[in-house]
């Protein structure tokens, strides 16, 4: 296994601390640039993301070109050590290229096409829109490729939606003939039988519309699978375009949790991962929860390509789009900040540099307030971790020791959602998915986000929550990885459809039937009020004792050789089982047949851990709340301890001899975390 990688830009080889920075916003005032490069070396940021939404700027008409002022912008920041990752400008475009060319704007799912405005409104289909980026793109990569101040090329900016053109209805059709071949093929994937939706010629197929096909669930995936490949084949089209004046410079495109798009998809085009977060810090007293669901996103861009990923957007206080505009309290900057650095991000970023001074977002948080200048206790936060980020640069490359994997599918998760059953009024697919990896991080252990494609080889431990879309070849691979020693957790609504969205024949789960040792009869779905349970078996293989809340979801299973843990309480099925384990080859696979609460979870998975034998990243009990994360180059272990807490922790630490990160003095070995606090220690690998 690799420990450590190289620095993402050979230019910068430290942590990269910086922000979106928009100085096209401030071409009247020239001394803002002069007054923005103090203040960056001020608060420690040593590279700005520019040029994200600067197309108008660029060429404010058609063919005439105006790059004098980001010359000035990328000259400045050579002159001062600062760098840049230069965006591509194809996330807005400018009004005279709507109004010439108005097929470059996105057609919606009712065949409605858009007006002019807003960002995203492109179709990544138009030859036109795909012309015009490429003679942008490829006039900015001759003019800066080689600008000693640009360290990669920021591509477009947070991806999402999708179009419904002609050019993308011709596209779709393309798409599906290749994948399948025949119509035959194509009727029987998506199950067209159903309804009378037979297709007799391919002109008949189109994307799914509120006022039209919106019930063949096979459709509706592969429609989000073309989807995925179409922006896909856009952004590689963008890095093509960028490529030519020098080779060597990354590219990365920002991420989002954006529901429709397979980010694994662009792990294959892009040189660095990057993500923007924004969570909603505060909203409840205890900040645990949420700093678990963010962790899970830090691991999950972290595993698309299993090396060092950046923090491109975040918040130096707050957003203005959310339903609350929380500020960040006392120590939640330099806590939230690091936790990305703790999970593997080699960057801390923000939107943005400077606050906008009008339009949609000039309340939105920054590091420079409308007031202008560095005495505001935003920016004293920004220049802290500044300071603490230049300290820790060794961890810079370093990799997460992980064991354990979560598998999580973005068309599983789309699949699960189009279900119909059985709960529509809430199957929390992914509330599910991070009660499991809550339970991990509160145990302070390492934990990959990987996908059913990947490699299963170098993990202990594989959970794989609600399953539901199972091919017969991800069933083989868990099959082989229990036989082989693994310990693999499943749960209900697993292994109940292939990779077309159609049911597995001859019993629930599929193609985990035979792994796990059990048959899944039928599943009710349950109201909120309901409520069921799980006692444990008397001397059972976990030791766990005493009974559980259950709810929502409760599968009537038979084993099938599984030994049965626990039994439901209540409702017709009392005294079946509802927790089972089955010893397969040298592992073993657990099913839980009933969603469990986090009492559970936490109990359940400090004994699948040990069993296991899943390393920790420091092996003690941790307070409620309180979080360890491990980055490792082989010879040092950097150890992040985290307070999300809400009080004041204490700590014991194990007896492995810690340092602190950044003076290099012994630690003591009980370690107080104030609220919202982090303490950086080393250890010997």
């Amino acid at each position: 296994m690799t420990t450590k990688f190289a620095p993402i830009s050979d230019k910068l080889t430290v942590l990269m601390h910086g922000a979106d920075y928009n100085p096209d916003q401030w071409l009247h005032d020239p001394k803002v640039l002069e007054e923005d490069i103090r203040l960056m070396k001020l608060a420690g940021c040593n590279v700005m993301a520019v040029g994200i939404f600067s197309w108008a700027a660029f060429e404010p008409t058609e063919g005439n070109f105006n790059f004098e002022w980001m010359d000035r912008v990328l000259d400045s920041f050579a002159a001062s050590g600062i760098y840049a990752w230069l965006a591509t400008p194809s996330g807005a475009r400018p009004a005279w290229m709507s109004a010439k060319y108005p097929e470059v704007l996105r057609t919606e799912a009712n065949r409605v096409r858009n007006l002019h405005g807003m960002r995203h409104n492109h179709c990544n289909t138009s030859p036109v829109y795909r012309e015009k980026t490429a003679i942008i793109n490829g006039k900015l990569a001759e003019r800066y490729g080689n600008h000693p101040a640009v360290l990669g090329w920021h591509i477009s900016n947070e991806f999402g939606g999708d179009c419904h053109c002609d050019y993308c209805q011709e596209a779709f059709r393309q798409w599906v003939q290749k994948k399948y071949g025949s119509l035959d093929a194509l009727n029987s994937a998506w199950w067209t039988t159903f309804w009378a939706h037979t297709y007799t010629d391919w002109s008949q197929v189109e994307s799914p519309a509120p006022h039209g096909e919106n019930m063949v669930h096979g459709h509706n995936l592969d429609w989000r699978r073309f989807v995925t490949d179409q922006t896909v084949d856009f952004c590689r089209h963008e890095i093509e375009s960028v490529r030519s004046a020098n080779p060597s410079l990354p590219a990365t495109t920002n991420m989002h949790m954006i529901e429709g798009l397979d980010y694994r998809k662009f792990a294959e085009v892009l040189d660095v991962i990057s993500w923007d977060a924004y969570p909603t810090w505060h909203e409840q007293v205890d900040d645990s929860q949420l700093g678990a669901s963010v962790a899970f996103y830090h691991d999950l861009y972290r595993s698309l390509k299993h090396k060092p990923f950046l923090l491109m957007e975040s918040t130096p206080s707050l957003t203005n789009w959310q339903p609350v505009s929380k500020l960040k309290q006392p120590g939640m900057h330099q806590l939230s900040s690091l936790q990305a650095i703790a999970h593997g991000s080699d960057s801390v970023q923000y939107f943005q540099w400077r606050k906008s001074r009008g339009s949609s977002e000039k309340f939105h948080g920054a590091v420079v307030d409308h007031v202008g200048h560095e005495h505001t206790r935003v920016f004293q936060d920004v220049a802290k971790l500044g300071e603490t980020m230049g300290n820790i640069s060794d961890v810079v490359g370093t990799v997460t020791p992980s064991q354990t994997a979560i598998l999580f599918d973005w068309d599983n998760r789309w699949a699960i959602k189009d279900s119909q059953g059985p709960r529509n009024m809430g199957i929390k697919y992914e509330e599910t998915v991070y009660a499991h990896h809550r339970a991990l991080w509160e145990q302070g252990v390492p934990t990959d986000i990987i996908g059913s494609e990947q490699d299963f080889a170098g993990y202990k431990l594989i959970v794989a929550p609600m399953l539901y879309l199972c091919r017969e070849e991800t069933g083989r691979k868990l099959e082989q990885f229990v036989e082989q020693g693994g310990t693999l957790v499943a749960t209900y609504w697993s292994g109940v459809v292939d990779e077309h969205d159609l049911c597995h024949l001859g019993g629930f789960p599929g193609p985990l039937r035979k792994t796990l040792g059990i048959w899944a009869e039928e599943i009710e779905g349950l109201y909120d009020h309901d409520r069921n349970g799980v006692t444990l078996a008397e001397g059972n293989a976990l030791g766990l004792q005493g009974e559980f809340e259950a709810g929502e979801i409760c599968e009537l299973i038979h084993s099938e050789g599984a030994e049965v843990l626990g039994t439901y309480t209540s409702s017709f099925y009392a005294g079946r089982p509802a927790l089972t384990v089955n010893r397969f080859g040298q592992g073993r696979a657990y099913h839980m047949a009933t969603r469990l609460k986090d009492d559970f979870l936490g109990s359940f998975y400090k004994r699948i851990v040990d069993e296991a034998g899943v390393a920790r990243a420091i092996d003690v009990d941790l307070p409620a709340g309180v979080t360890a994360q491990v980055r490792t180059d082989g010879e040092t272990d950097f150890v992040f301890l985290m307070n999300f807490s809400g009080a004041e922790q204490r700590v014991e630490l194990d007896a492995r001899g810690y340092r602190d990160m950044e003076s290099g003095e012994s630690a003591e070995q009980s370690v107080t975390l104030p609220v919202n606090g982090i303490r950086l220690l080393t250890r010997q690998a």
